[in-house]
């Protein structure tokens, strides 16, 4: 797995300073089915909107 994952989306529930994501796992789905040509046909499930 990668050491340092970054994100800029500071209301996520998994940001940390430094545009650090603290998630134990990353889940990235495709709008396309099982196979995507850029990153605007993705999506990371993983983010949890912070209170």
């Amino acid at each position: 797995m990668a050491k340092d994952v970054l994100c800029e989306v500071n209301n996520c529930t998994y940001w940390e300073q430094g545009n650090k994501c603290a998630a134990e796992a990353i889940y990235v789905v495709s709008h396309k089915g099982k196979q995507a040509s850029n990153s605007k046909e993705t999506d990371c499930k993983t983010f949890e909107p912070g209170v």
